[in-house]
Order: structure tokens, then sequence, then C-alpha cells
């Protein structure tokens, strides 16, 4: 069976060949000026501006490392991928919104680490007990800046404190109920610019099988309910059977998604803040990405 174009089809078929062999023209004069240029400028630094950079950085990202070694360009892939990585690290630094604090002074450090120091070592020690102990040691403290040092370190008061166990006792003893969950970010250039991306993962600790739960821009109270109304399913839900799920103070973690995931029989274990290290497992599967 013999195929015949038609007259259009014959055109088409001719127009994208000429536009073909046009791109390849300007492109082969692109990476000649190129070499012009880097033959004049030898090893001399070109100074470009920020909007300069910005603007490469952009163009370069979505090439990728491959496509622009082929190319030859006047900066290196790795020049060119570090731009657009400090592009994504600036929009996350607000150090110029910064204002200055006012209202009482941090307490030292040192005060803090001994209070943590006497309140571990002695469980049954009430806070004042632990005022007397520092004030031994020429640190007067008031009873309530200690209670707010433990609290802020997740320590109970006694006599509550003397009932708890080690991080490391607890997850021995519930290590085969037990997943964490945890967002991680990562920035895609979209037709609004740079927008970020939230990835939410839970990790069955046991298995250290990870289940991807969602991705949004916007992790709000509607979603991280649909979430967990997904995770805990009689059926198929990844939390299914699971007594205890690890999570930090994020915002995301609401009062609402706490009291949904208690009704489905999975209680809520908030960590302190700043403490990512009780959380190792996930974050270590996190730091295992590379999005560059």
């Amino acid at each position: 069976m013999k195929y015949i174009l038609h007259p259009w089809q014959l055109f088409a078929v001719i127009l994208a060949s000429w536009i073909n062999r046009q791109q390849q023209e300007v492109i082969e004069y692109l990476r000649t000026e190129n070499a012009v240029f880097k033959e004049k400028f030898g090893k001399k630094r070109i100074l470009l501006t920020d909007d300069q950079r910005r603007r490469l950085a952009v163009k370069g990202k979505v090439l990728g490392r491959k496509t622009l070694e082929q190319f030859g360009t006047l900066f290196t892939p790795e020049t060119i991928l570090h731009w657009h990585r400090q592009l994504v690290a600036n929009k996350w630094d607000y150090s110029d919104r910064k204002k200055k604090k006012h209202g009482r002074p941090r307490t030292r450090q040192a005060i803090v680490d001994l209070t943590i120091k006497f309140a571990k070592e002695n469980p049954t020690w009430a806070y004042d007990r632990i005022s007397g102990a520092l004030s031994n040691l020429g640190y007067n403290i008031c009873d309530s800046t200690i209670g707010n040092i433990l609290k802020s370190h997740g320590i109970e008061p006694t006599p509550d404190r003397k009932r708890t166990g080690s991080w490391e006792t607890f997850l021995k003893a519930h290590w085969d109920v037990m997943a964490a969950i945890d967002f991680t970010t990562v920035e895609v250039w979209t037709k609004s610019g740079l927008t970020t991306f939230y990835l939410l993962s839970v990790m069955e600790l046991k298995t250290r099988r990870v289940n991807f739960a969602g991705c949004t821009t916007n992790p709000n109270e509607a979603w991280m309910k649909t979430i967990a109304s997904e995770l805990t399913n009689d059926e198929d839900g990844f939390l299914k059977d699971k007594k205890y799920l690890i999570m930090d103070r994020d915002a995301s973690f609401s009062k609402s998604f706490r009291n949904f995931l208690r009704h489905e029989g999975v209680k809520p274990v908030r960590l302190p803040a700043r403490s990512p290290n009780l959380n190792a497992h996930l974050e270590r599967f996190f730091g295992s990405f590379d999005f560059f």
C-alpha cells in the first residue's frame, strides 16, 4: 500500500527541516561566539550583576549539567548550578527582615545545660531544688525559668519525670508499632517563579519502609486531615496496626490532625523543639536525597 503525501504535508516536512537546520546553525554560531569570548578573556574573571547571574542560573538549571558540559559555556556547569542553589537559599534568607529583639535576654546556655543535667540525673528534684543547686554554683534562677527550660526540652516536671524513661527505652519498647512522619522541601521553577513543594513521608521504624504520603505547595489543615484519613484507612492504610507516630512541632501537624490520629488509635508523639536527632531514621532518609 503506497502512501501519498498531500502538498500541505510535504510543505510541513520541508518547513520543519528548514527550521531545524536554522536552529542548528544558530547553536553552532553561539558555540563559536562562546569560544571566541573564552579566547579573548582567557583566565580573566568575568564580572556579572546579580540579575545576570539569576538569568543564567534559571536557564542553566533547565538544561542540566550534561547539556551545559556539551555546549562549553563561558562558565562551568558547577558555577551555574551553584548560582541556582544560591537562588534557592536566598529565598529562605530573612536576615534583612530581622528586627532588634526587645525584652528579657535569653538564659545563658551554661545555665540551660546544668538545669537539664540536674533534672535528668535527679528525677525526684522539683524546680525549687534545682534552683537551689544552681544557686550553690552562683546562678540565681527562679523556679518559673527552670520550668520553661525543662518544658522546652520535653522534660516533665516531678513526679511525672520519675515515671519517664529514656527515649531509647521508649523506642525499644514500642518498636513494632511505631512510625515517624516528617516534611522535606524541594524548590521547583514554575510559571509563577520559584515555588516550594512540601513532600510528606512516613517511615515504619522496624522495617525502614517509607511511604510517600503526598506533595503540596500548601500543607493546610484540610490537606493534612485528608492525609491522616488515608494513612489510617482500615484496609490498606500505612499506619494500620501502628500505635505511635513520631512527629516534630511543625505547625502543619495541627491539633485537629493529632486528634484525628488519636481517634483512629494512633498516638502522636511530639518531639521537643530543635531535636531532629530524635527522629534520626527519617532525617537520614531525607539526607540521602540529591535534588541538584
